[in-house]
Protein backbone atom coordinates (compact mmCIF):
# COMPACT_ATOMS: atom_id res chain seq x y z
CA UNK A 1 0.00 0.00 0.00
CA UNK A 2 1.10 3.55 -0.59
CA UNK A 3 0.59 6.85 1.11
CA UNK A 4 -0.30 8.64 -2.10
CA UNK A 5 -2.92 7.40 -4.55
CA UNK A 6 -1.58 7.53 -8.10
CA UNK A 7 -5.04 7.88 -9.60
CA UNK A 8 -5.76 10.94 -7.45
CA UNK A 9 -2.48 12.55 -8.55
CA UNK A 10 -3.81 12.78 -12.13
CA UNK A 11 -5.86 15.76 -13.35
CA UNK A 12 -9.57 15.24 -12.65
CA UNK A 13 -10.32 14.85 -16.35
CA UNK A 14 -7.83 12.00 -16.61
CA UNK A 15 -9.12 10.36 -13.44
CA UNK A 16 -12.57 10.30 -15.03
CA UNK A 17 -11.13 8.97 -18.30
CA UNK A 18 -9.35 6.11 -16.50
CA UNK A 19 -12.39 5.09 -14.45
CA UNK A 20 -14.81 5.24 -17.38
CA UNK A 21 -12.57 3.33 -19.78
CA UNK A 22 -11.90 0.57 -17.27
CA UNK A 23 -15.64 0.30 -16.62
CA UNK A 24 -16.14 -0.08 -20.38
CA UNK A 25 -13.67 -2.97 -20.47
CA UNK A 26 -10.85 -1.20 -22.31
CA UNK A 27 -7.46 -2.89 -22.40
CA UNK A 28 -5.13 -1.65 -19.63
CA UNK A 29 -1.99 -1.89 -21.75
CA UNK A 30 -3.52 0.24 -24.49
CA UNK A 31 -4.69 2.75 -21.89
CA UNK A 32 -1.16 3.10 -20.50
CA UNK A 33 0.16 3.76 -24.01
CA UNK A 34 -2.45 6.48 -24.56
CA UNK A 35 -1.71 8.10 -21.20
CA UNK A 36 2.02 8.07 -21.92
CA UNK A 37 1.46 9.62 -25.37
CA UNK A 38 -1.29 12.13 -24.69
CA UNK A 39 -0.87 13.05 -21.00
CA UNK A 40 1.96 12.97 -21.30
CA UNK A 41 2.48 10.90 -18.14
CA UNK A 42 5.36 8.81 -16.91
CA UNK A 43 4.61 5.22 -17.91
CA UNK A 44 5.06 3.91 -14.38
CA UNK A 45 2.69 6.56 -13.01
CA UNK A 46 0.10 5.48 -15.56
CA UNK A 47 0.50 1.84 -14.53
CA UNK A 48 0.11 2.66 -10.85
CA UNK A 49 -2.94 4.84 -11.57
CA UNK A 50 -4.62 1.97 -13.41
CA UNK A 51 -3.76 -0.39 -10.56
CA UNK A 52 -5.37 2.06 -8.10
CA UNK A 53 -8.47 2.30 -10.31
CA UNK A 54 -8.74 -1.49 -10.44
CA UNK A 55 -8.57 -1.67 -6.63
CA UNK A 56 -11.16 1.09 -6.38
CA UNK A 57 -13.58 -0.91 -8.53
CA UNK A 58 -12.82 -4.20 -6.77
CA UNK A 59 -12.00 -3.57 -3.07
CA UNK A 60 -9.61 -6.14 -1.68
CA UNK A 61 -8.32 -7.09 -5.13
CA UNK A 62 -4.69 -6.36 -5.95
CA UNK A 63 -4.68 -5.48 -9.62
CA UNK A 64 -2.41 -6.89 -12.31
CA UNK A 65 0.47 -8.19 -10.20
CA UNK A 66 0.49 -8.69 -6.46
CA UNK A 67 3.48 -6.87 -5.04
CA UNK A 68 5.07 -6.52 -1.64
CA UNK A 69 4.63 -3.06 -0.18
CA UNK A 70 5.07 -0.82 2.84
CA UNK A 71 2.04 1.00 4.25
CA UNK A 72 3.20 4.58 4.78
CA UNK A 73 -0.19 6.04 5.58
CA UNK A 74 1.17 6.98 9.03
CA UNK A 75 4.58 8.11 10.25
CA UNK A 76 5.03 5.00 12.39
CA UNK A 77 4.27 1.40 11.47
CA UNK A 78 3.11 -0.72 14.37
CA UNK A 79 4.24 -4.32 13.92
CA UNK A 80 3.52 -7.22 16.29
CA UNK A 81 6.90 -6.87 18.00
CA UNK A 82 8.21 -3.41 17.06
CA UNK A 83 7.28 0.13 16.02
CA UNK A 84 9.07 1.21 12.83
CA UNK A 85 9.65 4.82 11.74
CA UNK A 86 8.86 5.99 8.19
CA UNK A 87 11.63 8.40 7.17
CA UNK A 88 11.32 8.76 3.38
CA UNK A 89 8.58 7.62 1.00
CA UNK A 90 8.97 7.87 -2.79
CA UNK A 91 6.21 6.99 -5.17
CA UNK A 92 7.90 6.33 -8.52
CA UNK A 93 9.83 4.14 -8.22
CA UNK A 94 8.42 2.84 -4.94
CA UNK A 95 11.19 3.45 -2.40
CA UNK A 96 10.76 3.66 1.39
CA UNK A 97 13.45 4.45 3.97
CA UNK A 98 12.72 3.19 7.47
CA UNK A 99 14.20 3.60 10.93
CA UNK A 100 14.17 1.38 14.02
CA UNK A 101 13.56 -1.84 12.09
CA UNK A 102 16.20 -3.66 14.16
CA UNK A 103 17.63 -2.98 17.60
CA UNK A 104 21.38 -2.46 18.07
CA UNK A 105 21.52 -5.84 19.82
CA UNK A 106 19.82 -7.57 16.88
CA UNK A 107 22.16 -5.90 14.38
CA UNK A 108 25.21 -7.04 16.35
CA UNK A 109 23.86 -10.58 16.72
CA UNK A 110 23.14 -10.97 13.00
CA UNK A 111 26.59 -9.69 12.07
CA UNK A 112 28.23 -11.96 14.65
CA UNK A 113 26.53 -15.05 13.20
CA UNK A 114 28.41 -14.66 9.92
CA UNK A 115 31.78 -13.45 11.21
CA UNK A 116 33.56 -16.59 9.93
CA UNK A 117 31.39 -17.08 6.83
CA UNK A 118 32.30 -14.04 4.76
CA UNK A 119 33.87 -14.71 1.36
CA UNK A 120 34.41 -12.69 -1.80
CA UNK A 121 31.06 -11.57 -3.27
CA UNK A 122 29.93 -12.86 -6.64
CA UNK A 123 27.50 -11.80 -9.36
CA UNK A 124 25.32 -13.99 -11.60
CA UNK A 125 26.72 -14.76 -15.03
CA UNK A 126 24.14 -13.66 -17.61
CA UNK A 127 24.93 -16.56 -19.90
CA UNK A 128 25.18 -19.53 -17.55
CA UNK A 129 23.40 -18.35 -14.42
CA UNK A 130 26.28 -19.50 -12.21
CA UNK A 131 28.00 -17.19 -9.70
CA UNK A 132 31.23 -15.53 -10.77
CA UNK A 133 33.65 -12.92 -9.47
CA UNK A 134 33.28 -9.48 -11.02
CA UNK A 135 35.25 -6.26 -10.59
CA UNK A 136 31.95 -4.37 -10.23
CA UNK A 137 31.37 -5.95 -6.81
CA UNK A 138 34.23 -5.89 -4.31
CA UNK A 139 32.43 -6.68 -1.05
CA UNK A 140 32.37 -9.92 0.93
CA UNK A 141 29.16 -11.93 1.36
CA UNK A 142 27.64 -14.48 3.74
CA UNK A 143 24.22 -16.11 4.06
CA UNK A 144 21.85 -16.98 6.89
CA UNK A 145 19.09 -19.48 6.22
CA UNK A 146 15.46 -19.00 7.23
CA UNK A 147 14.78 -20.45 10.70
CA UNK A 148 18.49 -21.01 11.25
CA UNK A 149 18.07 -19.51 14.72
CA UNK A 150 15.20 -18.15 16.81
CA UNK A 151 16.51 -14.66 16.07
CA UNK A 152 16.25 -15.20 12.32
CA UNK A 153 12.73 -16.60 12.63
CA UNK A 154 11.73 -13.47 14.55
CA UNK A 155 13.35 -11.11 12.03
CA UNK A 156 11.81 -12.92 9.04
CA UNK A 157 8.37 -12.72 10.65
CA UNK A 158 8.88 -8.99 11.25
CA UNK A 159 9.92 -8.35 7.65
CA UNK A 160 6.95 -10.35 6.40
CA UNK A 161 4.58 -8.25 8.51
CA UNK A 162 6.30 -5.07 7.33
CA UNK A 163 6.16 -5.91 3.62
CA UNK A 164 2.94 -7.91 3.52
CA UNK A 165 4.87 -10.75 1.90
CA UNK A 166 5.02 -14.40 3.08
CA UNK A 167 8.11 -15.63 4.87
CA UNK A 168 8.47 -18.58 2.50
CA UNK A 169 8.68 -16.20 -0.49
CA UNK A 170 11.89 -14.66 0.86
CA UNK A 171 15.41 -15.71 -0.07
CA UNK A 172 17.89 -16.46 2.72
CA UNK A 173 19.34 -13.31 4.26
CA UNK A 174 22.48 -12.29 2.37
CA UNK A 175 24.96 -10.18 4.30
CA UNK A 176 27.53 -7.99 2.58
CA UNK A 177 30.56 -6.43 4.22
CA UNK A 178 32.26 -3.39 2.70
CA UNK A 179 35.62 -2.15 3.92
CA UNK A 180 37.21 1.14 2.83
CA UNK A 181 37.25 1.28 -0.97
CA UNK A 182 34.76 -1.55 -1.46
CA UNK A 183 31.71 -0.91 -3.64
CA UNK A 184 28.98 -2.45 -5.78
CA UNK A 185 28.59 -0.57 -9.04
CA UNK A 186 25.13 0.25 -10.50
CA UNK A 187 22.99 -2.84 -11.00
CA UNK A 188 19.42 -4.15 -10.82
CA UNK A 189 18.09 -6.73 -8.37
CA UNK A 190 15.45 -8.03 -10.82
CA UNK A 191 16.22 -10.88 -13.19
CA UNK A 192 16.12 -10.10 -16.89
CA UNK A 193 14.05 -12.87 -18.55
CA UNK A 194 15.78 -12.19 -21.86
CA UNK A 195 19.12 -13.39 -20.46
CA UNK A 196 19.66 -17.18 -20.30
CA UNK A 197 21.42 -17.08 -16.93
CA UNK A 198 18.77 -14.94 -15.30
CA UNK A 199 15.97 -17.01 -16.85
CA UNK A 200 17.24 -20.05 -14.95
CA UNK A 201 16.71 -18.23 -11.64
CA UNK A 202 13.21 -17.19 -12.70
CA UNK A 203 12.18 -20.80 -13.30
CA UNK A 204 12.23 -21.81 -9.64
CA UNK A 205 10.77 -18.93 -7.65
CA UNK A 206 9.89 -16.23 -10.16
CA UNK A 207 10.96 -12.62 -10.11
CA UNK A 208 12.55 -10.68 -7.27
CA UNK A 209 9.60 -8.36 -6.75
CA UNK A 210 10.99 -6.43 -3.81
CA UNK A 211 14.22 -5.75 -1.93
CA UNK A 212 14.75 -4.99 1.75
CA UNK A 213 18.21 -3.80 2.79
CA UNK A 214 18.91 -3.86 6.52
CA UNK A 215 21.74 -1.62 7.75
CA UNK A 216 23.63 -3.43 10.51
CA UNK A 217 26.31 -0.78 11.11
CA UNK A 218 26.80 2.95 10.98
CA UNK A 219 29.48 4.13 8.55
CA UNK A 220 31.79 7.04 9.28
CA UNK A 221 32.02 8.21 5.66
CA UNK A 222 30.63 7.01 2.32
CA UNK A 223 28.82 3.75 1.69
CA UNK A 224 25.44 5.15 0.63
CA UNK A 225 22.95 3.12 -1.39
CA UNK A 226 22.60 5.30 -4.46
CA UNK A 227 19.80 5.45 -7.05
CA UNK A 228 21.42 7.42 -9.90
CA UNK A 229 18.29 7.50 -12.06
CA UNK A 230 16.32 9.43 -9.44
CA UNK A 231 19.12 11.29 -7.65
CA UNK A 232 18.66 9.60 -4.26
CA UNK A 233 21.41 8.52 -1.84
CA UNK A 234 20.47 6.59 1.31
CA UNK A 235 23.20 6.61 3.94
CA UNK A 236 23.57 3.67 6.33
CA UNK A 237 21.94 4.09 9.72
CA UNK A 238 22.31 1.18 12.11
CA UNK A 239 18.96 -0.52 12.64
CA UNK A 240 17.39 1.19 9.64
CA UNK A 241 16.20 -0.33 6.38
CA UNK A 242 15.56 0.48 2.75
CA UNK A 243 12.70 -1.06 0.77
CA UNK A 244 12.03 -0.81 -2.97
CA UNK A 245 9.88 -2.57 -5.55
CA UNK A 246 11.80 -4.14 -8.42
CA UNK A 247 8.86 -4.25 -10.83
CA UNK A 248 5.99 -2.03 -11.91
CA UNK A 249 2.38 -3.10 -11.20
CA UNK A 250 2.21 -5.05 -14.49
CA UNK A 251 5.25 -7.11 -13.51
CA UNK A 252 7.72 -5.33 -15.81
CA UNK A 253 11.25 -4.75 -14.49
CA UNK A 254 11.46 -1.27 -12.96
CA UNK A 255 14.30 0.55 -14.74
CA UNK A 256 14.35 3.33 -12.15
CA UNK A 257 15.58 0.95 -9.43
CA UNK A 258 19.10 0.97 -10.82
CA UNK A 259 21.18 1.26 -7.65
CA UNK A 260 24.72 1.04 -6.36
CA UNK A 261 26.61 0.59 -3.13
CA UNK A 262 28.91 3.61 -3.19
CA UNK A 263 32.50 3.12 -2.01
CA UNK A 264 33.07 3.17 1.73
CA UNK A 265 35.53 5.96 2.52
CA UNK A 266 36.00 5.35 6.23
CA UNK A 267 34.68 2.60 8.48
CA UNK A 268 32.99 -0.76 7.81
CA UNK A 269 29.57 -1.20 6.29
CA UNK A 270 27.60 -4.39 6.89
CA UNK A 271 24.16 -4.79 5.33
CA UNK A 272 21.72 -7.67 5.03
CA UNK A 273 19.62 -8.15 1.89
CA UNK A 274 16.22 -9.84 1.91
CA UNK A 275 14.92 -10.46 -1.60
CA UNK A 276 11.18 -11.06 -1.91
CA UNK A 277 10.30 -13.52 -4.65
CA UNK A 278 7.17 -14.02 -6.71
CA UNK A 279 6.76 -17.65 -5.58
CA UNK A 280 7.90 -19.72 -2.57
CA UNK A 281 11.68 -19.99 -2.44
Amino acid sequence: MMQKNALQSLPVSWQKWVVENLANGCDSTAMVTIMERDGPFDRTLAQYALADAHRQRHPGLVAVTRLPGIDTATNKIVLPDRVVDVLVSLFIPRVVVLGNVLSDKECDAIAAMTRTRFARSTTIDNGSGVPRFDVSRTSESASIQRDETALMSRIDARLAALSGWPVDHGEPLQLQKYQAGNEYRPHFDWFDPALPGAAKHLEKSGQRLGTIILYLTDVEEGGATSFPSIGLDVFPQKGGALFFCNTTPDGSPEQKTLHAGLPVVKGTKIIANKWLREKPY
